[in-house]
């Protein structure tokens, strides 16, 4: 599968699809809304990263643009606050896209 991996901190919060078939984009949540999303139509469990609370849409019409993007923000803030306090400060200067 050919995809563009989005990490902060070497760790990916996001996953695009670059394949013409398939679930577009795949993305790591909080548990809380793991559960939320999944109760949406058009979005599942990611095959294989379910375990870790990661969802997948099965079209760009899935979720609204801005809840998409919203959904997307809070996915960098859950995989930030996983990493060393010394990183999280380096990237907050940095502005790594944060």
């Amino acid at each position: 599968m050919h995809h563009a991996a989005f990490q902060l901190g070497g760790k990916s919060f996001a996953m695009l699809n670059l394949e013409v078939e398939g679930l577009p984009l795949s993305f790591k949540t909080s548990p809380e809304s793991f559960a939320e999303l999944v109760e949406s139509p058009g979005v599942i469990p990611a095959p294989y990263l379910a375990r870790n609370h990661w969802v997948s849409i099965t079209d760009w019409d899935s979720l609204p643009a801005a809840e998409l993007k919203t959904r997307l923000r809070e996915s960098r803030d859950v995989v930030l606050a996983k990493l060393p306090k010394r990183l999280q400060v380096k990237l907050l200067q940095e502005g790594s896209g944060i």
